[in-house]
Parts: C-alpha cells; sequence; structure tokens
C-alpha cells in the first residue's frame, strides 16, 4: 500500500502526473498568479481535450488573485472557474484533488498556491496522498471542495466577471500599496471571521432536533391541497411540477405522500442533514420501501434513494445510473434548481415526473425556477396564508429602531463589505441596543441571526455577561454540536442562540418562540427562511416574536412587504406598514416608520434598478441575456423593461449595450420593434402565427402567409402541451376544433389574429385577400441583428402569457 509522502520541493512534479492520470482535475487555491497558470496550462489543455473535468476556484482575498491568471485560464476550452468572494474574512485553501473513474482518488493538501514559486521553488509543506491510500478521505475532500466550489459566496468566472474583479483588483492595489506586507500581518494574526464554508459530516446518530417524530399516514389540510392539485397535473400530462409550500407545513411528507404512485425514487437536496431527515419522513409514509443514502462509491438499489447534489451530480457518479432509472425525482429547496450544480443531474435524468419542493423561489414569483418545472406551479401558498389558515403560529413583529448609519458601508453588490460592517457593529452601544430591545420582547426560546461569526461571538459574550446564558453557534463551534445547542435551548439550559446561517434551511427548532434579527437584511429570501424558523406550530406557544433591528439598510423599506395579507400588491401600497394577518400583530417604532417614509422618498430611481438587475444577470452569463434569461433569471420583473423603455432593445440601446450597428438598427425599425413588444395579447395567437413566419428562418421570414399555411403549425403548437391547450384552447369553439379540420382552423387564423392584428397595428400589419404580411422594408445587412431580437421577442411574449395564465 502506498504511504502519504510529505512534499516540501517541486511539487509540481507530483501534479503533472496526477493530471495526466486523472478524470477529475479539481483545483482549489487562495490565489492564482500567472506564472504559475503558466506551469500547468499546457497540462491542463491536453486533460479538457481527452474528456477530463476541470474545475478551479481561488479566491479574491485581499486582490492577491491576479486578473491575467485567470484570464489565461479562461482560454482552456472545457475549464470550469469560480472566483470566492471572500469579503475581506480569511481565505487560505490550498487542494489538488484527481478523480477516477473507480471509486478513488487522490490529492495534495498543504502551503502551495498556485504559483511559480509554490510549485517549483519556495519553502512549501504539502501532503500528497496517493490513491491507494484512503479512499474513504478523498472521498469527503471531494465533497467537502464541490460545496466549496458551488458556495452561495462564488461566482462563475468570464469575460464580464473577471473585468469586474480586474477593476476591483486595481482600485484595491491603488489604495493598498503595502499588500503583501499586509497580507503576511494578516497571515500570522489570522482574522477571527472564521471559514466561509465548512461542511461537517452529519451522521445518522447524531442528526439535529428531530421535528417530524410523529407516525404521521395521512395528509394535513395544506398537504392534501397540493397533493390534489400534483395529482391533477399528472392526469393532464405534465412530466414536472413545482410546489411552494412555506417552512412549517410538511414539503418532504408531500413529496413522500406523492411519491406512493412511483417505484423508484431520487431525492436530491444540497445539505447531508436534509437527506436523513427526508429519508425518515419517507420511511414514515411508506415502511414498507426500501430506503438508502448515496455515498458515491457504491451504487444503491434502494428503492427510494436519497443523494446530495454534489454527489450524484458528479459524471462519474451519474453514469452509474442510466437516464431512466428513477420514476420520480424530488428537488428539495428549488430555488437552486438553476445552479449549475444542478442542471446535469436534471439534464441527465428522464423520470415521469419531476417534483421541485421550496419554501422560497430566489425571486419570490418564482420566475427563476418556472422554465426549469415546465411552466407548471402546480401549487403555492405563501406563509401569511398558512398563518391565517392557523397551519403556522401567528407573529408579533416588532421594528427597532437600528441607529447605524448602513450608508457609509460599502455595498459590494451583493452584501456589505464585511469589515466595514463589522467597525459599524462591534460597539457595546449598539449591542445594548440588541440586548434591551431583545428583553423587552423575547418569549423563552430565542435564536438570534448575525451577519458574520465575529457579530455572533461578540453579541453571545456581551449577552452572557448581562447574566443570561446565550451561546454563538457557527461552523467554527467547538464547544457545541448543532444538536447539543437544540437540545439546550429546547430544554431552558440556553436563553439564545446566535448564529450566522445554520438554520436557514433543513433545520426546524418547534419550540423557538423568539426571532432576533441583529443584521441588515441583505437577502429577502433569506429573510423569509429565517421567519420561518419561529412559525412552526408547537404545544403551547401561541405567538412567535420578531425583534427585527431596521435601519437604513438594502430592502429595509420593502422586507415589509413579506408580512403582508396582499403580498402580490407589495410594492404598490400607499403607506409604509403592511396588513397583518388578524391573528397577528405589527409594532413599529416611531423612528423605524419616519426612517421607512424617507427611504421610500430616496428609493433607487427605477432605471437605475432595472440596469442594476441587468448587468448583475449579465455578469452571472459572462453575455448579454436573452430576453427570455433575463424574465427567467433577472432580479427585476422584465415587463418593467418594455413599461419603462418600450421594447428589450430598448433598453439595450439606452444602457449603451448596443454596438455602433445594432444601435443603427433599432434607430431604424424602433417604431416596428415597439409594436410586436406591445401588440395586445388576450390570446397566444398571434405570437404563435409570428413564430411560424420566423421558423421560416432569415431569409423567409417576412414573406407572407396564408392562414392555411400556418393552420398545421398553429394547432400543433396549441394542442400539443396541455398546458396552452387548456389556457388558449379550451372553449367551446376551441374545443371543436381539437381534432384537426383544416379549413375550420384557417377560418380561425383568418379572424382572430390576422384580422385584429391588422386592424390594431396602425398599418404595420396587413391581411388582404386572404394573404397575411408586415409592411415592412428591412435592409438586407440589418436582417441579421433584427431578426434575432424578433425571436427573442416572440419567444419571451409566448413564454410570460402562459406563465401569467397558468397563475
Amino acid at each position: 500500500m502506498s504511504k502519504i509522502q510529505l512534499v516540501t520541493e517541486r511539487l509540481i512534479d507530483h501534479l503533472v502526473p496526477e493530471i495526466e492520470s486523472a478524470d477529475s482535475i479539481y483545483i482549489l487555491t487562495s490565489f492564482v498568479m500567472k506564472s504559475g497558470v503558466d506551469l500547468l496550462y499546457q497540462h491542463l489543455k491536453s486533460a479538457l481535450a481527452t474528456g477530463k473535468t476541470v474545475k478551479l476556484c481561488a479566491g479574491d482575498y485581499l486582490f492577491v488573485t491576479q486578473p491575467d491568471a485567470l484570464e489565461r485560464l479562461l482560454e482552456l476550452e472545457g475549464i470550469e472557474l469560480r472566483l470566492y468572494q471572500s469579503n475581506g474574512r480569511s481565505f487560505h485553501p490550498k487542494a489538488y484533488l484527481f478523480g477516477s473513474e473507480s471509486d478513488t482518488g487522490s490529492f495534495l493538501v498543504g502551503s502551495s498556491n498556485l504559483s511559480r514559486s509554490a510549485l517549483t521553488s519556495g519553502v512549501e509543506w504539502n501532503l500528497f496522498l496517493p490513491e491507494s491510500s484512503s479512499p474513504s478521505t478523498y472521498q469527503e475532500a471531494e465533497d467537502l471542495f464541490l460545496h466549496t466550489f458551488y458556495h452561495d459566496d462564488t461566482i462563475p468566472l468570464n469575460e464580464e466577471s473577471i473585468q469586474l474583479y480586474r477593476q476591483r483588483y486595481e482600485q484595491y492595489h491603488e489604495k493598498h500599496p503595502d499588500l503583501l506586507q499586509k497580507w503576511s500581518k494578516l497571515e500570522e494574526v489570522e482574522m477571527t471571521l472564521g471559514t466561509p464554508h465548512q461542511t461537517n459530516t452529519i451522521h445518522e446518530s447524531r442528526l439535529p432536533y428531530e421535528t417530524e417524530t410523529e407516525s404521521v399516514l395521512e395528509p394535513r389540510p395544506a398537504q392534501l391541497e397540493a397533493l390534489e392539485a400534483l395529482e391533477t397535473t399528472v392526469d393532464e400530462g405534465y412530466s414536472r411540477a413545482m410546489v411552494v409550500l412555506p417552512t412549517g407545513i410538511g414539503k418532504t411528507y408531500l413529496a413522500g405522500f406523492f411519491a406512493r404512485s412511483f417505484k423508484r425514487v431520487l431525492f436530491i437536496a444540497h445539505r447531508e442533514e436534509i437527506l436523513y431527515q427526508a429519508k425518515n419522513s419517507f420511511q414514515h409514509v411508506l415502511p414498507d420501501r426500501s430506503t438508502g443514502i448515496y455515498n458515491g462509491r457504491v451504487k444503491d438499489k434502494a428503492e427510494m434513494l436519497f443523494a446530495s447534489v454534489f454527489t450524484i451530480g458528479q459524471e462519474k457518479n451519474l453514469k452509474q445510473f442510466k437516464p431512466d432509472e428513477f420514476d420520480l425525482i424530488v428537488v428539495d429547496e428549488f430555488h437552486h434548481a438553476a445552479a449549475n450544480s444542478y442542471q446535469g443531474i436534471i439534464d441527465y435524468f428522464t423520470p415521469s415526473f419531476l417534483l421541485g419542493i421550496t419554501a422560497t423561489p430566489d425571486r419570490m414569483d418564482s420566475k427563476d425556477v418556472y422554465g426549469i418545472c415546465g411552466g407548471n406551479v402546480a401549487y403555492q401558498m405563501h406563509f401569511i396564508e398558512a398563518i391565517q389558515n392557523d397551519w403556522l403560529t401567528p407573529f408579533r413583529y416588532f421594528g427597532v429602531y437600528d441607529e447605524t448609519d448602513y450608508s457609509k458601508v460599502t455595498w459590494l453588490g451583493n452584501k456589505y463589505d464585511q469589515e466595514e460592517l463589522l467597525a459599524a457593529q462591534l460597539k457595546d452601544e449598539v449591542a445594548d441596543k440588541i440586548f434591551r430591545a431583545w428583553l423587552e420582547h423575547k418569549q423563552s426560546r430565542s435564536l438570534g441571526f448575525c451577519s458574520s461569526i465575529v457579530q455572533a461571538n461578540f453579541l453571545a459574550e456581551y449577552f452572557n455577561d448581562k447574566g443570561y446564558k446565550a451561546i454563538s453557534l457557527h461552523s467554527k463551534s467547538r464547544d457545541y454540536s448543532r444538536k447539543d445547542a437544540i437540545d439546550a435551548l429546547t430544554t431552558g439550559d440556553v436563553d439564545i442562540i446566535f448564529t450566522v446561517d445554520l438554520f436557514n434551511e433543513g433545520v426546524d427548532i418547534p419550540p423557538v418562540d423568539t426571532l432576533l434579527f441583529a443584521r441588515p437584511t441583505e437577502s429577502l429570501t433569506i429573510f423569509t427562511q429565517q421567519v420561518g424558523r419561529g412559525l412552526r406550530l408547537f404545544n403551547g406557544k401561541e405567538y412567535c416574536n420578531i425583534i427585527d433591528l431596521i435601519g437604513n439598510y438594502r430592502n429595509a423599506d420593502i422586507k415589509l412587504s413579506l408580512l403582508d395579507t396582499s403580498p402580490e400588491q407589495s410594492g404598490k401600497r400607499k403607506t409604509i406598514e403592511p396588513v397583518v394577518p388578524a391573528n397577528c400583530e405589527l409594532n413599529l417604532d416611531l423612528k423605524v416608520i419616519n426612517l421607512l417614509k424617507e427611504l421610500k422618498k430616496k428609493k433607487q430611481p427605477r432605471k437605475e434598478k432595472l440596469v442594476d438587475g441587468y448587468q448583475d444577470l449579465k455578469l452571472e452569463l459572462g453575455r448579454r441575456p436573452s430576453y427570455l434569461e433575463l424574465h427567467l433569471y433577472g432580479r427585476e420583473n422584465s415587463r418593467d423593461y418594455r413599461q419603462e423603455f418600450g421594447s428589450y432593445p430598448g433598453f439595450l440601446q439606452w444602457g449603451g449595450e448596443l454596438d455602433s450597428f445594432e444601435e443603427k438598427v433599432y434607430n431604424s425599425y424602433e417604431n416596428w420593434i415597439k409594436e410586436v413588444e406591445r401588440t395586445g395579447m388576450a390570446k397566444s395567437y398571434k405570437m404563435i402565427v409570428f413564430q411560424y413566419m420566423l421558423s421560416r428562418g432569415m431569409e423567409n421570414w417576412l414573406t407572407s402567409v396564408t392562414p392555411e399555411e400556418v393552420a398545421p403549425y398553429f394547432h400543433q403548437y396549441l394542442t400539443e402541451k396541455e398546458y396552452r391547450r387548456k389556457i388558449d384552447f379550451s372553449d367551446k369553439a376551441s374545443r371543436a376544433l381539437w381534432d384537426y379540420d383544416e379549413s375550420k382552423v384557417a377560418s380561425l387564423i383568418a379572424k382572430m389574429p390576422m384580422t385584429k392584428w391588422s386592424g390594431s397595428s396602425k398599418g404595420w400589419v396587413v391581411f388582404d385577400n386572404g394573404t397575411f404580411s408586415f409592411d415592412l422594408v428591412v435592409d438586407p445587412e440589418e436582417n441579421d441583428v433584427l431578426y434575432k431580437w424578433m425571436k427573442e421577442i416572440c419567444e419571451y411574449r409566448l413564454h410570460d402569457h402562459f406563465e401569467r395564465k397558468a397563475r
């Protein structure tokens, strides 16, 4: 058996043979230098050329990673690159993992970053674990790498994101010419902000607080409604659907009840503890079925298999299964499904049905995952509705004024600068304000949500000094395990647990009756998840008290809309205070009310919000998003772009996103583009005809058509999908056309889209003597750009139409 080796010089001599023999190469280093990339470039290029998987993640800690190095790596076709945004916290991993098609792999871990000196002449210490040393250790290292690689704090590296990093890199180095000296000093002191991500293996014998211990064998009322909706969805011919249920209603049990109709089931989640909880829930519902946790080493033949997305998502593990291996696939916390880590799994398998379950889609209107679930949100319930139905605990909300001036804290695009935020938070007067608010409004068992490990430690120490028992629970905790902490809180041995993000998803503590928000709300999704931690029903709990420190931070003026009894109208109310359910209370400090009024007056201009949302998505994709991508994945409502700018190309023109030729094309056909964007659509018929014309290709899309020519395409489009037929082809007259009759379908087309569109288009659309056409002359040189825009608008409008009508 090969032994573990200590490598103190020329690490490159060990890396190259491993790269040549491995099937997958994973590199995780705190920084990357161009000199190191140049050393490995040809070897990585050869590996990629032979179909090997190469993933590399670097950090932006102190902006040591060179933009030139990232650009050089981007030249490697097929490599997957991500950048860990450390936000000022210490980020020091140095690991090189080499997997094989077998169940084992080798890896090097130690002190060597990706630089020439670290790989050749520098004084470095690294441990090399050959493939035969410890298969289980390699598997753990691989799982941890993938968790870090796809962590929420990482972004994909592409031309757009590297350019943004280069700007920040140059600005930082202008401010800190003594970078290397400062970096060395911080390495000695070691910042105590905690590791950016740490995964602890959760074994079934030491799961956190069990929330579903009773043997529930029949659905509860909310589950019954959702289950009936899912069964209707199956009957209507759908093969995918999403269900949105708030935390505490029993999404996993719902999936278990639904699984009764399927033989082989795969349940996918992104956290290991969720897998064990889901396995227990499914066993309650289906005690006669075999279950298993997939470990990536041996193909499990259990009837119901539970797998981590990071384990089963690896190509070598996917290939252990046939695409049609499972009859039902359940994806937990489905709002993550748009991530690359899920996409490969969803694309690979072909189950009879794919069910996505979630409490909080990334966008509160579910658009980010709408396309993945085939245009079908089978059932959706907001937590406010569940409270109104007495399925969740009512809340008493206390909005407490936070005097911190967050306008002086740098905003980094998706979060506040960690060092600046801590400087504002780590003050005794701030802690005292939080303590007094908690003392006034607390009940018996409290969870406190913080923005960092340092803040959690600071507040726990402050509360302890005041005579209360408080603990800080996070990824670096050593004094308490998560289960021990929850048990202590449940029994009353602990008054409050301060945490950062351990309780956002997957773990519930029903006895918790007080939530303390000592952090700015940066994400409405996370805020919703955290509120859900206190709403689960529990014997003797009448209310959940929510104590929320509200300052002039981002989202402070819109977060309260999540508590409104009319959430679909949020943002349109004339009053600041939401109308909470009758069995709940809302209490706001007068200073909070005044602050919210002031923030509303200073609201970011609408155009700037739309530009920011577009730029965020462009950065994520590394290119200009299509119109449909902007709708599905963008942060802002896509219809706002049309309302504000007349069309999506109009927005691109206003935002400086078009090159000079595209701008010329836009100016030439602006009115026609607006006509296609704005023409009314009570039904989808206009865009179906237009899509047919576009389907003939760039050279022929302007050629006139007859209703008879369009009829087969028109009929097939509306009848091939049940939801299209149900939405736009199910009235009495349309049902008579389900059996294709060309003359009758052509008659409908002539009457509905063709005649009506020509009558409302101010001359742009012509229907004369049975021929349909556009009064449009296009310069052949400009046709390519205009045709592409027409396809994007048509695709978007059809999708948007059916999405709106389905709700």
